[in-house]
């Protein structure tokens, strides 16, 4: 749905503040449209021992994920990321290595996948999107992509390790993992490969609880900033559940790495939310939230799902699982692009132009940042 509004004179267009010993003035976003990239999928990738697992819930996600990045993402420095070597005295045949470009931090693959600052991870029982903040790009050492990547990365290795530890009975605690895997991407990003940068994490874990003598799936919601997740039911056509902003000040969200007081233990909030098959579960950065109010959110993944045909989700079967995840596919897909319409509008009203002028700042338009989605469909695992 657009919105328009006769334009103001001198616009001016802060960006997310990182926290700093002295605070600096606004930051512009360092951005090119001309640059912007697009990508889509079902599921990022896992190492082959994750393949391996046998799921314990009853439930699971089926998902999609849509990215667009307003500059494309920086490559990972060494040692995450080994870069091809430019010298002359290397031998010229290299059939002999290893053709895997995928980053590694602590001899494992790293999970998820990077969208400009961002990152996502996409899989059967845990979803996630977290915003880096984009101004370290113009700090010595600055990697935002760096950092929320690895958080989403050991955040995601914890959860599944407890999982597979602990027995299905057993309570989650995704602030306990979201807190080490804070702590192991300060230490992955210290000397001698001091990188610095910060991030928001947003997180949701897939789990059951026993109600009434039956199995009923829950959804464990973990939030530190400005990311959304949002729970909405189809069948009813409306917002159950969504996270609440965590802010500093305007445009500075809570946000954990680098000069950050915020931690995981004292500041990320989770809430246990009652949820039920054929749910969708949104994982979002904010340039999702920041350019869509939250019933324009509802109404495209309501005109997605009616369009694509899930009128009847109960009459599903197994097999149409690879045909059900591609619609979800394509939920993600129509929530990136409504989003970005209106993010390069700058006549468009946006929830970031409203809170903008809330604070005395003269701005229209949209707001042109990463956008990221990740769409998941609660299901129940046949027998």
């Amino acid at each position: 749905m657009l919105r328009t509004r006769p334009i103001t004179p001198s616009l001016s267009f802060p960006s997310r503040h990182i926290i700093h010993p002295n605070p600096l003035p606004w930051r512009r976003h360092v951005s090119s449209t001309s640059e912007a990239t697009t990508s889509s999928g079902t599921r990022t990738p896992l190492p082959e021992a994750a393949l391996k697992q046998k799921p314990k819930s009853p439930f699971y996600f089926d998902t999609g994920y849509a990215l667009f990045a307003k500059r494309p993402s920086r490559p990972f420095p060494p040692p995450f990321l080994s870069l091809p070597s430019g010298s002359f005295s290397d031998p010229l045949s290299t059939h002999n290595r290893s053709r895997d470009r995928r980053p590694y931090v602590n001899g494992e693959m790293i999970r998820g996948i990077t969208n400009g600052d961002d990152a996502v991870l996409v899989g059967e029982n845990f979803i996630g999107a977290n915003d880096g903040v984009g101004a370290w790009v113009q700090k010595p050492r600055g990697h935002a992509a760096l950092w929320s990547r690895l958080v989403l990365h050991f955040w995601a290795v914890e959860a599944e390790r407890n999982a597979q530890e602990q027995s299905s009975a057993s309570e989650p605690d995704p602030i306990a993992y979201l807190q080490k895997a804070y702590e192991q991407t300060v230490e992955a990003t210290s000397t001698p490969n001091e990188w610095k940068g910060t991030t928001t994490a947003c997180g949701a874990l897939l789990h059951h609880v026993n109600v009434a003598a039956t199995v009923q799936p829950a959804l464990y919601v973990t939030n530190l900033g400005d990311s959304q997740v949002m729970v909405l039911r189809p069948q009813t056509e409306e917002i159950v559940y969504k996270t609440t902003e965590q802010w500093h000040w305007f445009d500075c969200p809570r946000q954990l790495g680098t000069n950050s007081p915020d931690t995981p233990k004292a500041n990320a909030v989770m809430n246990k939310v009652r949820i039920e098959e054929g749910d969708v579960v949104l994982a979002m950065s904010d340039g999702v939230v920041d350019n869509l109010w939250e019933h324009e959110i509802l109404d495209t993944v309501q005109e997605s799902m009616r369009r694509l045909g899930y009128g009847k989700l109960e009459e599903s079967s197994e097999g149409d699982m690879q045909e059900m995840e591609g619609r979800m596919l394509d939920v993600a897909r129509d929530l990136v692009q409504a989003a970005r319409t209106i993010a390069e509008d700058p006549y468009a009203e946006s929830p970031f132009m409203e809170r903008a002028v809330e604070e005395g700042l003269a701005m229209e338009g949209g707001k042109l940042d990463d956008i990221s989605v990740v769409a998941a469909l609660c299901r129940r695992r046949k027998g």
